[in-house]
């Protein structure tokens, strides 16, 4: 649900400059919230005249979202949320299967007792939520808190984009996962949590890679094998969100 916000009125160079921000902030927390679906057109005056803006901070925020992979800003089509192909979903997890472990296995080593039982903590909850929206904020905190004290941020700005640009097909699977979970279909992204928390609290940093790319790999498969009843055709067909077979 989208929330109000007060106005933004930048009043200089300095000003103008933390007002783009402050739109790229809303804009980024509307898409990734699933307020703003995938292939969605952004209005620049529309949104503007909503946040009591100019269109500079605007068409500033939009270029920074741009550099994100949030949005997609094409001439003469104006801006849009980022919508994937099938393939360029199968490329995203290709790509988190090749270079979360490499995150993974910087960080394990370095995480702290705290680490570990905020760890716990989140993936307790996250067995016991029943609301979609807190299942993936849970989801996405638990494995960024085996990534914490990681020392590459080019990796980790990597995989933050991945996970952004992928986060309103995640959404839409967690809507039949969470069904099938009500309905005695189990919840197998618990257990691969479980796998890999195990691991990591252990420090078995090659269990723990392949128990993320298990968990990763689930979702690849899932494309692959419900491909077949993708919306348009071949490729270029943009992903029906209610078809994905993979928690995270």
């Amino acid at each position: 649900m989208t929330k109000d916000h007060a106005p933004i009125a930048p009043n200089g160079p300095v000003s103008q400059g933390v007002a783009s921000q402050r739109v790229a902030d809303i804009l980024a927390e509307r898409i990734l919230a699933g307020d703003l679906a995938p292939g969605a057109r952004i209005k620049q005056d529309e949104l503007a005249e909503e946040l009591a803006t100019s269109r500079i901070p605007v068409r500033d925020a939009l270029r920074m979202l741009e550099a994100r992979g949030l949005v997609t800003m094409r001439a003469n089509a104006g801006a849009r949320v980022t919508s994937l192909t099938r393939r360029d979903l199968e490329v995203s997890y290709e790509i988190r299967e090749r270079i979360e472990p490499l995150l993974l296995a910087d960080s394990v080593p370095h995480l702290t007792d705290g680490d570990l039982a905020d760890l716990r903590a989140v993936m307790e909850r996250n067995e016991r939520v029943t609301d979609i929206d807190e299942a993936i904020a849970l989801g996405r905190e638990f494995h960024w808190i085996t990534y914490r004290r990681h020392t590459t941020p080019l990796l980790a700005q990597i995989v933050e984009r991945v996970w952004d640009t992928t986060q309103s097909y995640r959404r839409a699977y967690m809507k039949l996962a969470m069904a099938g979970a009500t309905s005695g279909g189990g919840r197998t992204h618990d257990i691969e949590h479980q796998l890999l928390y195990d691991a990591v609290v252990k420090r078995e940093v090659e269990t723990a890679q392949a128990a993320l790319v298990l968990h990763i790999r689930r979702t690849r498969i899932g494309l692959v094998r419900y491909g077949h009843l993708l919306g348009g055709t071949g490729d270029a067909a943009p992903v029906r969100s209610t078809l994905l077979d993979a928690a995270e």
